[in-house]
């Protein structure tokens, strides 16, 4: 990776008011990661990384809290300004974090309403819009370019847990309709009551419990129920001690002394399953097959890179026709996601033609 390194003076009574909003908790600004040294009182060094979100993603921009105090008064409690004089809020704080994501649901996404019960997994908003708007250009590329929009687009998200994000920022961002899917009935019941008390949101998104804990698709997918796209964000740990070493890991990261939550939170489900990431990716391949007909494209988020040469592994012993591997930069951290389709290319196009009608 190749550093850039910026001298910026400023003048003392400026203080830093000068600076674009910078936020050490690894903020975007202008399509540049940004990192700053503090060298004396009147200079500060930038570095800029290229690690920008999607150009579409409306959070690819450093917090305006103004502008998300304004659409939603309660955030001013958390908000301070830091040692650098930038204002930001106490990213280790979960009810803070909370009364973030629920500011920026309501700014960029026009909701009214936006909750999740203690202890659930409360994701931070920019990196969930990223792969939602990938994910439109994995569309485009089967029809003509174009981002296919509107209710016509049926999209399934596998886990969608209380807080409903993926579903919520594909609807409003595309109009596409959604289908949410957990095995945890509270989460599901949290992400309907998202749903119904948001008008915008009613007609749009469709949640339903996955009564068997041990399939992905089945019992969810109906015989003759047709998904441009499926997508998943995979528990991540193998087991729960993994997943409390994360958990010490993250506080240690934030500067905090443990505590028996993390600020994203997250029940047993949401973190870890038997295998991790890498099996239940490669489970959902597996299952993939018995809806073949049923999916344009089939997807997972995988967070490991180490994951990949695995599910490599199960799409060639299933025969996908086609696969893809999407990169994404968010912040220091890179992620990417894995689709792939059983269709042919032309079988591709016929999707598309079919849709038209």
């Amino acid at each position: 990776m190749v550093w850039k390194e910026y001298l910026l003076i400023l003048p003392p009574q400026d203080n830093f008011h000068n600076l674009p909003q910078l936020n050490p908790h690894f903020r975007i600004f202008a399509h540049h990661h940004l990192k700053f040294e503090v060298l004396s009182n009147d200079s500060v060094h930038i570095r800029t990384e290229k690690t920008a979100l999607h150009p579409r993603n409306p959070h690819r921009f450093s917090y305006n809290f103004k502008a998300l105090i304004n659409t939603c008064p309660a955030l001013a409690e958390y908000v301070f300004t830091n040692q650098y004089q930038i204002e930001s809020i106490d990213f280790a704080n979960a009810s803070a974090v909370k009364c973030l994501n629920l500011a920026l649901l309501k700014h960029f996404y026009g909701l009214e309403y936006w909750d999740i019960p203690k202890h659930f997994l409360c994701p931070p908003i920019p990196g969930r819009a990223d792969y939602i708007h990938y994910l439109a250009d994995l569309l485009a590329e089967t029809n003509h370019g174009n981002i296919p929009t509107g209710s016509t687009v049926k999209v399934l998200d596998i886990g969608t847990g209380a807080n409903c994000v993926y579903p919520i920022v594909g609807n409003r961002s595309y109009n596409w309709q959604f289908v949410g899917s957990d095995i945890d009935k509270t989460a599901i019941a949290s992400a309907q009551k998202i749903v119904d008390l948001n008008p915008l949101l009613k007609n749009a998104i469709e949640c339903r419990w996955q009564s068997n804990a041990q399939h992905i698709f089945k019992g969810i997918i109906q015989p003759e129920e047709r998904f441009d796209l499926t997508l998943c964000n995979p528990p991540f740990h193998a087991s729960a001690a993994e997943a409390n070493a994360g958990t010490l890991r993250k506080w240690k990261n934030l500067g905090k002394k443990p505590q028996a939550a993390l600020n994203f939170g997250g029940q047993n489900a949401e973190l870890w399953c038997k295998g991790g990431e890498e099996a239940f990716a490669c489970k959902m391949v597996e299952e993939s097959t018995l809806f073949s007909e049923n999916c344009l494209w089939f997807t997972s988020l995988i967070s490991k890179k180490t994951t990949l040469p695995k599910v490599y592994n199960m799409l060639k012993k299933v025969k996908a026709l086609e696969v893809k591997t999407i990169e994404m930069a968010q912040g220091q951290k890179v992620s990417r996601f894995v689709a792939w389709t059983f269709l042919s290319k032309s079988a591709q196009q016929e999707w598309q033609k079919r849709k038209a009608q």
